[in-house]
């Protein structure tokens, strides 16, 4: 029989492959009865894992979203990974580079020897590409993403820009902006907010690092439409970008937004759309050369668009599988 301390590891690692364990189907996995399956589920919310009993026929466990950050269980390639990440953390958000330093430390502590060697094996020095980089404070970054995904109301003093002055003489004063918050966007090494004026009645773009918000927030909105349609367009016509080069296109990455942001061009725009998800709207000089550019991230990815770029990516493929395989012939695949 296994200690329980193993059999608790194996326990959290069922419940993290799948959604949703019947209750004997665990116990037959783990050799025990279902009454210690279900101390050992108590011993897990101990530790602080949100293990809730489903109801049905069977009756089961599903591990839930919880409230404070428990101990982690990763497998090796996952802490080979975390390893680099943290390595080559470079956001440009004041404490977020010192934080990945210190839990990149607390992480090789645990490492099993093997694992230290493989993570030692790649150690990296990260060079920021871009010497103009703006610090944005975390709190400041936290609290205007916070009131983006509400769709709330935002207020904010803004160091920069032209401001309503209220009352006269010495008690005069600069009044707060007040925005409807769109997107949090990076673009050239910065973080900006698209935002609707609601003083001004107009769309606007602020860098982050030049806010500082009040609170509470207001009242919750109904989404607008950026003007076209089109973020990507909009953020570059504001800010300038690279309309010389002829091909642009859209993609979703698995990749979070700030990592992203380290290796995509001065003109990329790039949107958090989650926690380790990412949209990229990027140009290039031409089509075969934008598909490379999405490969170069080294993770999955959707190419949302044009149908140039999706067969390109096709196209980038082939030629690949071709060179491993070496069927079809590259001479076969049409050029760009």
């Amino acid at each position: 029989m296994s200690s329980p301390s193993s059999r608790l590891l194996a326990l959290l690692s069922l419940l993290q492959s799948r959604r949703d364990w019947p209750g004997e189907v665990l116990a037959d996995r783990l050799g025990v009865s279902a009454r210690t399956v279900r101390r050992d589920v108590d011993r897990l919310r101990d530790l602080g894992y949100p293990v809730r009993a489903t109801k049905g026929p069977d009756g089961g466990y599903r591990l839930t979203d919880g409230s404070r950050m428990p101990p982690l269980l990763l497998d090796d390639e996952q802490v080979v990974a975390l390893s680099l990440a943290l390595q080559t953390a470079r956001t440009g958000v004041d404490g977020i580079d010192e934080a990945a330093l210190r839990a990149l430390t607390t992480l090789r502590q645990v490492m099993p020897q093997r694992l230290r060697a493989a993570s030692d094996a790649l150690a990296v020095t990260a060079v920021p590409r871009d010497r103009r980089r703006v610090g944005v404070d975390q709190d400041v970054l936290l609290a205007v993403g916070a009131a983006v995904r509400a769709r709330a109301t935002l207020r904010f003093d803004y160091d920069g820009g032209s401001h309503r002055v209220l009352g006269e003489g010495d008690r005069a004063f600069r009044a707060p902006r007040r925005v409807e918050p769109h997107h949090l966007v990076t673009w050239g090494g910065r973080w900006y907010l698209v935002a609707y004026d609601l003083d001004r009645e107009d769309w606007r773009t602020f860098r982050v690092d030049r806010m500082t918000p009040r609170t509470p927030t207001g009242r919750r909105v109904a989404p607008r439409d950026v003007p076209g349609g089109d973020l990507a367009a909009f953020v570059a016509e504001r800010l300038g970008g690279r309309p010389d080069l002829p091909c642009r296109g859209e993609a979703v990455l698995d990749m979070a937004a700030a990592d992203v942001t380290r290796w995509a061009g001065r003109d990329a725009l790039v949107e958090a759309v989650g926690v380790d998800r990412a949209r990229l709207v990027t140009r290039a000089w031409s089509w075969d050369g934008l598909a490379a550019t999405l490969g170069m991230f080294g993770v999955a990815f959707e190419v949302v668009g044009p149908p140039e770029l999706v067969a390109a990516t096709r196209r980038l493929a082939a030629r690949h599988a071709a060179a491993t395989t070496g069927h079809p012939d590259p001479r076969e695949i049409p050029p760009t």
